[in-house]
C-alpha cells in the first residue's frame, strides 16, 4: 500500500492529519484507515483520538484493529 516501502515519512502534527496525508499520498492506504487503524506512538496505543499532537520526529505504527472482547 506503500509502494513497497517498509516506512515513509509524512509531516503531520495530529493523527487525523497524518491519516489525511497517507491516504493523499498512499491511496491503498485509505482504505484501511477507514476501516479502523490503532495508532502507535512511543508504545502507547491510540484508538479514535484524532486530535493526538504527534511528537516532533516520532516514530508511528500503524496497527490494524482486531475485533474481539
Amino acid at each position: 500500500m506503500a509502494g513497497g516501502a517498509s516506512s515513509v515519512f509524512i509531516e503531520a502534527s495530529t493523527i487525523r492529519e497524518l491519516f489525511r496525508k497517507l491516504s493523499e499520498e498512499y491511496p491503498g492506504m485509505e482504505p484501511h484507515i477507514k476501516r479502523g487503524v490503532a495508532v502507535s506512538i512511543g508504545g502507547k496505543i491510540y484508538r479514535d483520538q484524532l486530535d493526538t499532537k504527534l511528537p516532533v520526529s516520532s516514530e508511528i505504527y500503524l496497527l490494524p484493529r482486531v475485533p474481539g472482547g
